[in-house]
């Protein structure tokens, strides 16, 4: 009789309600784990943008295959800089020492991120060290000069990691100090005042001897210049700075650069990978970026206006034009004097 009531209790249970059940818990389970799955694919190494951008002809990555003075290289190195197994080393802790690495392909990608590994390290205390590293895209490149290791008065973007305060000394800012300029070629970067002068905007960044990875993300989206770092080690982006109304042309070359002076440290580049971005525009935002952009500006800061001379009235022009008129001149005179000596001559045969 007992055995009967429990193969009553067992028949009477509910049981399509509990597969129903279960099937809605296993289902939701399946849902999560896709999403989970689906977010995973879409997020890059650092987690930000879909794999399937990675742009590899403007990146520079491990093994560093593409990099050196092959042919078939997509990046050339400058001065001092090296390939070893863990990174490029721009510069190493050493006094006067310049080097750089710069992008053979010029860029044509108009809604771009940017996001940079590097190290820098040496055996200078707080303050005794320099002088820091600046990735660039411009329009010049594999130009050696002093900011950074790169030309002065350069046509595009520079950001600047700056390890050594040289005037800014009265703790308004704390170094190191990213800075961000935008230059047309005409306006100079002031090594003396740190960039305070041209710079967009900036933060601190404690980036120096470190005991973990630091990382910089640019992002050049709309006319939108944004900055971001991880440099606490917490695996997180924070803000260093957003700009809109930066217009750049396409065409230009990306870099990377470091000088040391007196005070020196290891300027080590262990990856800059570049990632095409995806946008949807407006019919008025298309139609404004239809408009070519001949020279970097921005729209909240007046640069001084590059000068372009007219075709053909260039120094090398205003040379041959004066040349031509001397010539020109001088040929008038000659034919002057020669027909006055026959003018001359036919008279005296008359007068006999």
């Amino acid at each position: 009789m007992a055995a009967s009531m429990n193969m009553f209790k067992l028949s009477s249970l509910p049981v399509p309600n509990i597969v129903f059940n279960m099937r809605n818990v296993a289902m939701k389970l399946f849902v999560v784990t896709f999403l989970l799955f689906l977010t995973s694919r879409c997020q890059g190494d650092d987690g930000l943008e879909l794999e399937e951008f990675l742009k590899r002809e403007y990146s520079l990555t491990k093994p560093y295959q593409g990099v050196g003075s092959f042919s078939s290289s997509h990046w050339d190195l400058m001065g001092t800089s090296m390939v070893t197994p863990d990174n490029v080393r721009l510069t190493p802790d050493l006094q006067s020492r310049v080097g750089a690495v710069w992008s053979r392909i010029p860029f044509f990608v108009r809604d771009w991120e940017l996001q940079v590994q590097f190290k820098i390290h040496g055996q200078g205390k707080k303050n005794l060290n320099g002088d820091g590293m600046a990735l660039w895209l411009t329009k010049e490149r594999m130009q050696e000069g002093p900011v950074f290791g790169n030309m002065n008065q350069f046509t595009g973007l520079g950001v600047f990691v700056d390890t050594y305060p040289n005037e800014d000394k009265s703790h308004e800012r704390v170094f190191p100090y990213i800075s961000v300029m935008v230059g047309n070629g005409t306006v100079p970067y002031d090594h003396d005042r740190d960039g305070k002068t041209t710079e967009l905007g900036g933060c601190t960044a404690l980036v120096r001897n470190v005991n973990h990875d630091t990382f910089l993300l640019i992002r050049y989206m709309k006319n939108r210049l944004t900055l971001m770092m991880d440099v606490d080690g917490k695996r997180e982006w924070r803000e260093c700075l957003d700009v809109p109304g930066v217009h750049m042309p396409l065409g230009y070359f990306f870099g990377a650069s470091s000088a040391t002076g007196d005070l020196s440290d290891n300027h080590d580049l262990i990856s800059m990978k570049l990632y095409q971005l995806t946008v949807q525009r407006t019919a008025e935002e298309e139609e404004e970026d239809q408009q070519e952009v001949t020279i970097p500006s921005y729209d909240y800061i007046e640069l001084p206006k590059v000068e372009v001379e007219e075709e053909g009235m260039g120094p090398v022009g205003r040379f041959f034009a004066f040349l031509f008129s001397v010539v020109g001149l001088f040929v008038l005179i000659v034919v002057a004097i020669l027909l006055y000596g026959r003018w001359k001559e036919g008279r005296r045969k008359r007068f006999y």
